[in-house]
């Protein structure tokens, strides 16, 4: 039986998760798919696909997590093959995790995973870098 493993992501060149969602918006319209493009398939595929999310990472703190739905090998014009990670459309906000970056993706086992702050407003949320500061005063 597969325990769920979660996959800790990058989000580059994104600067919030209004922003996150309305790129996700437009690359829905444009391909009618969402997935994320990586070079290679997670070991532990089984255990993501049994409820795993993909957490990212912006502005250095995890912020936001989506289900992950499929797992699929391709292959483009040029013979190489690649993985893609299908995901569902709903952002999930979490709690602010802090997170040094890294390449590619890494493994979020289920009990270091951020939890879910649920339906929150963009507006509800203090900017991450004054939930370092609240955190660090021991008050969040």
């Amino acid at each position: 039986m597969a325990m769920t493993v979660h996959l800790l992501k990058l989000c580059v060149g994104i600067d919030d998760v209004d922003q996150l969602a309305r790129s996700q918006e437009r690359r829905i319209r444009q391909t009618g798919r969402l997935v994320h493009r990586t070079r290679h398939t997670p070991r532990r595929a089984d255990e993501v696909l049994d409820g795993g999310s993909i957490y990212w990472i912006i502005r250095g703190f995890v912020q936001v997590r989506q289900r992950i739905i499929g797992i699929h090998r391709e292959t483009d014009e040029d013979g190489r093959s690649y993985c893609l990670l299908e995901r569902d459309p709903e952002l999930v906000r979490t709690e602010l995790q802090p997170r040094r970056p890294h390449q590619g993706w890494r493994y979020l086992e289920q009990a270091d995973a951020p939890r879910d702050m649920g339906s929150v407003r963009t507006y509800d949320l203090p900017s991450p870098q004054m939930a370092a500061e609240l955190r660090e005063l021991g008050l969040i």
